[in-house]
């Protein structure tokens, strides 16, 4: 079976191409019928291929060659090993309920076949990025995950909110997948390649040359994986980069739950992983992933602290998270740190959907104080979204706790600075998360309503289409941190670590001392309870306290409220700078530029002595007729980029059916 890996991306694709083809005309509220069918076969193939991973075999396939310029070759081809048949496995896994879960809550919408064809887009282009075996197709599956994210988070592109927050996800990223793009460019000259297994060959070949100090002291390797982690950040929403992820909370509550929170922003996770023969020869590469990842942890988390906005709270707590994979991947414990995308996709899935779930009860009420109580009459909802908070702050023996802890011991044992500054960061990023996670579960589930009285007749649980995806979740989120249980031993490590060959870091200190380990996991343990006891203690014992501090630490509370003013901050620097800057620009091309061009035809007209015979006006109209004359040829041009896909495809099939008939003929 594992042969027929290119059937995961490709079931997909034929989902996009029905719907995207037929479903405004034929299919319209029976869309998803066929992006559910086409994920659940993709999920069935990937399950049959994991099997066939775990009993050992493994794959690189060419399927053709893609581009052939020069020397320059690159193919479409997938690589199945471990690493990439877990994250395919947990894409089309939670991918698959997500679909389930849509039906339910996009029901009625008239874009509905639109949200399915972006859906199967999505998953496309996810499977395509973890199975590439070369950056370019990697990259083109990155960037397709980039396309989706726009076209999902601006789905309701009729409210501005929806729009701007696509715009600036896609903008964001694109500052990120930048030095991506130059990290692929120094990889090829350096190796000549775009191949994992070549250019990771290359590298122990090359390793004296790849690690001698270059530009600005940094070696060359160091230089590449600098620039491939900035790609990171964006995709996977960490300092400076995250900003674009609260906002696309914007977007329908399904596509929170699989692009950003279980699937598209662990790519960064997921790429820095795959490149972890290149970032084993750059320490301080290494170090600077694990330092952000721990900066973005806590940052994130001291901003959930306060926010009112359910998925929003919960979007900050996937930064958060994302930041504790990049701690592991940078002190060495790269399986932990997929051990952690991988048991945070269930938890944190199900705490997107819960809240869509919540949000579907109160007819699209996402205020926190504007809830309450709802355990009542909401009681699946409510117990399931309690799995995942206490998955997701940690606790004992849930997904998370094994996952998270797994992390933080690794960096106390890595025996440097840089491990034990992350690994402090890491504990009080374990308190906030536990605090902030609970929080919104009393203030949602518990405690005294707070729901509108209009809205209270019409409380009510979700559709069982909604709430059986909550209950699978829910079992996954509670249970599948046994598989990598015990650390060093458990079926996931035995499967996995044999991929990171030198990235054993996780695994060797954990034979140090057990005693250690359970004595630091017990130690993680108590921190998460502890945080869990004053959300108990300020949300529903004493509950005036909230308010009295957020009066007596005004200046603190405001600098978490208004997060920093970090987008105030890149709107003045980014866009009103930039605004001012352009405006400064078009002045001087219309006194300077024009002006120089007028006068000079204008000394000219005089001494020629026809100055009197010529209309002056008439010269300024020429000079700007031919910026015209390019600008109304580009309207015409306009009438060929529709935007939309279909008529693209229409008219690539148009032109294939064309050189197919003429080759015949000819």
């Amino acid at each position: 079976m594992i042969e027929y890996v290119w059937l995961v991306p490709f079931f997909p694709l034929v989902g996009v191409l029905i719907n995207g083809l037929f479903g405004r005309t034929l299919i319209k509220d029976r869309a998803h019928w066929v992006a559910v069918l086409m994920t659940g076969l993709s999920f069935l193939v990937a399950f049959l291929i994991f099997l066939e991973v775990v009993a050992g075999k493994t794959l690189n396939l060419d399927l053709y060659t893609w581009v052939s310029v020069g020397d320059f070759q690159a193919t479409i081809g997938f690589q199945v090993d471990p690493l990439s048949a877990v994250m395919m496995l947990v894409v089309t896994f939670v991918g698959f309920l997500i679909h389930l879960y849509s039906i339910g809550y996009m029901h009625g919408d008239p874009g509905y076949w639109r949200f399915f064809t972006y859906m199967n887009l999505f998953m496309l282009s996810m499977l395509t990025l973890v199975l590439a075996n070369n950056y370019l197709l990697l990259f083109l599956g990155w960037e397709g995950v980039g396309l989706c994210s726009y076209l999902l988070i601006g789905f309701w592109f009729e409210k501005k909110s929806a729009a701007d927050a696509g715009k600036k996800a896609f903008i964001v990223n694109r500052v990120g997948d930048a030095g991506f793009l130059l990290g692929l460019f120094l990889i090829w000259t350096t190796f000549g390649s775009l191949k994992f297994s070549e250019v990771f060959h290359g590298a122990e070949e090359l390793r004296e040359t790849l690690i001698q100090p270059s530009l600005l002291g940094l070696s060359l390797v160091g230089w590449m994986t600098l620039l491939l982690f900035i790609g990171a950040t964006g995709k996977s929403a960490q300092l400076p980069l995250y900003v674009w992820l609260p906002d696309a909370m914007e977007g329908p509550t399904p596509v929170s739950a699989l692009i950003h929170a279980a699937t598209m922003v662990t790519a960064g996770v997921y790429m820095v992983a795959r490149n972890q023969p290149l970032y084993d020869l750059a320490p301080f590469s290494r170090d600077l992933v694990a330092i952000v990842g721990a900066l973005t942890a806590v940052f994130a988390a001291s901003i959930a602290l306060v926010q009112n906005d359910i998925k929003r709270i919960i979007a900050y707590s996937t930064i958060s998270q994302l930041g504790y994979m990049f701690m592991g991947a940078g002190v060495g414990a790269y399986a932990s740190g997929i051990f952690h995308l991988a048991t945070h996709a269930f938890f944190k899935a199900l705490l997107f959907l819960g809240a869509g779930s919540v949000i579907h009860g109160l007819n699209g009420e996402q205020d926190i104080r504007r809830m309450g109580d709802l355990k009542r009459h909401m009681s699946i909802t409510a117990n399931t979204f309690l799995i995942a908070a206490l998955a997701n702050a940690g606790i004992f023996p849930l997904a998370g706790f094994w996952s998270k802890d797994e992390i933080l011991f690794a960096a106390f044992s890595s025996g440097t600075r840089t491990g034990f500054f992350v690994w402090l960061l890491g504990i009080l990023g374990a308190f906030l998360t536990a605090f902030y996670m609970f929080r919104l579960y009393f203030l949602v589930f518990k405690g005294e309503s707070r729901v509108d009285h209009d809205l209270r007749h019409h409380l009510h649980e979700s559709p069982p289409v909604m709430t059986r995806p909550l209950m699978v979740l829910a079992f996954f989120a509670a249970v599948a941190g046994f598989f990598g249980v015990p650390p060093d031993r458990g079926l996931y490590h035995r499967l996995v670590l044999p991929v990171f060959e030198a990235g054993h870091g996780m695994a060797e200190a954990s034979h140090t001392s057990f005693t250690l380990e359970a004595g630091m996991a017990f130690f993680s343990f108590l921190v998460a309870l502890a945080g869990i006891a004053v959300a108990y203690s300020f949300y529903l014992v004493r509950t005036e306290l909230p308010t009295e501090l957020s009066e007596r630490f005004r200046g603190i509370y405001r600098l978490l409220f208004n997060k920093y003013w970090v987008d105030e901050l890149y709107r003045l620097i980014f866009v009103d700078f930039g605004k001012w800057v352009c405006q400064r620009l078009w002045g001087f091309d219309d006194r300077v530029v024009d002006g120089a061009v007028n006068g000079a035809s204008l000394l000219t007209l005089k001494a020629s002595g026809l100055s009197d015979r010529i209309d002056l006006k008439g010269v300024d109209g020429a000079v700007n007729g031919i910026a015209t004359v390019i600008q109304e040829g580009s309207f015409v041009m306009r009438y060929w980029q529709t935007g939309l896909i279909q008529n693209y495809i229409f008219w690539m099939a148009a032109g294939i059916f064309a050189m197919v008939v003429i080759y015949l003929f000819l």
